[in-house]
């Protein structure tokens, strides 16, 4: 089993036990930043580019201290300069172009990017955020960077002659860009790729965009892979072969009704597990989240739980966000100290090496 993740505990932790708390990424924006993005995008404004970096800076470092007041032990900056997770990258990478935006579900549109050439590594994408953020922060920072299985599959594929070559080469970029982040100081990556539980025959494409991606990088680099809604059980237990250190799944929002998935065959990697709902708007109480925390270790042991929100949060209004980030906090902390009293029974055993 991977040894990276004791590196988080933070010092004098009060409990012997320790479950990692964090967040997926994103958080709702306060609304002056995206006042300031619209202001930007008028013409007859005068808020140019300056301007918007400046507001995208003090958003990003009150957000990372919202996360840190909250209490969690892994935090981000809330991806307060991404508009969208494909197009934030898309707008980044050579060889993708925009032409417009195409309505995705309900009155919600997508401004889904093409790509008409090769993809190619330009100017890093991250490195500056991350520095921002490291900067700012008195807690160890994780980089959530949208994978490339998802980056090909939500895109117009004008290019390639199949999406699995496109995703392949775009691995590759994300390879490029974690090693950049690694010499920044980075530590805790996590790769989203929320279009695999709904397309899960391409798990096998996944699992090569993966050993591209963990390709040369350090074994003290936490790689975690975020994996949205769907039918687990359709990617379980293959997905047990990817080479990432940690899968965070979205298991709140179906009342875990899918926990079992994991059970057999045993899960041998880290968990990270959804204990609050990130698509409704209603805190749930301390008692709540620590119950939900137990169902956790019905599938691995504390040593290999993390804890965290179903998904981003920041559809949510934010003063619900925050509450429910302390309110996980206080969960976990709770947990961790009935774990040292041992009035936790905990069936779930460390798997082997």
């Amino acid at each position: 089993m991977s040894s990276n993740r004791e590196q988080f505990r933070p010092d004098g932790h009060d409990n012997d036990h320790f479950l990692l708390t964090t967040v997926v990424g994103s958080y709702p924006k306060p609304k002056w930043l995206d006042r300031a993005s619209d202001l930007h995008e008028d013409p007859e404004a005068s808020f140019g580019d300056e301007e918007l970096a400046e507001a995208e800076d003090d958003a990003a470092r009150l957000i990372t201290n919202e996360h840190e007041r909250a209490g969690l032990d892994v935090v981000v900056d809330g991806e307060m300069r991404r508009n969208e997770m494909v197009e934030f990258f898309a707008d980044r990478i050579e060889g993708y172009e925009f032409n417009g935006p195409v309505k995705v579900w309900g009155h919600n549109y997508f401004d889904k990017p093409s790509v008409v050439d090769d993809v190619s590594y330009d100017e890093s994408w991250l490195v500056d955020e991350y520095e921002f953020t490291a900067n700012v922060a008195d807690r160890p920072v994780k980089v959530p960077i949208t994978g490339p299985y998802t980056l090909a599959s939500w895109s117009f594929n004008e290019a390639y002659n199949g999406d699995d070559e496109l995703a392949y080469d775009l691995a590759d970029l994300v390879n490029e860009e974690i090693e950049k982040l690694v010499d920044a100081g980075a530590r805790y990556i996590q790769i989203d790729e929320p279009a695999l539980a709904t397309t899960p025959d391409d798990h096998a494409i996944v699992g090569e965009c993966l050993e591209r991606i963990a390709a040369g990088i350090p074994d003290d680099v936490r790689i975690g892979l975020h994996v949205c809604y769907g039918d687990y059980s359709r990617i379980y237990p293959e997905i047990l072969e990817f080479p990432v250190d940690e899968f965070d799944l979205e298991l709140a929002n179906g009342d875990y009704e899918q926990l079992d998935v994991f059970k057999d065959p045993d899960f041998s990697k880290d968990l990270a597990l959804g204990v609050v709902d990130a698509h409704v708007a209603e805190v749930e109480s301390v008692e709540e989240i620590e119950a939900n925390i137990r169902k956790g270790l019905e599938v691995v042991p504390p040593e290999r739980l993390t804890v965290s929100p179903d998904c981003g949060v920041k559809l949510l209004p934010r003063e619900v966000a925050y509450e429910k980030m302390a309110n996980l906090v206080a969960a976990a902390h709770n947990v961790e100290a009935d774990l040292d009293d041992g009035t936790i029974d905990v069936p779930a055993a460390p798997a082997d090496d």
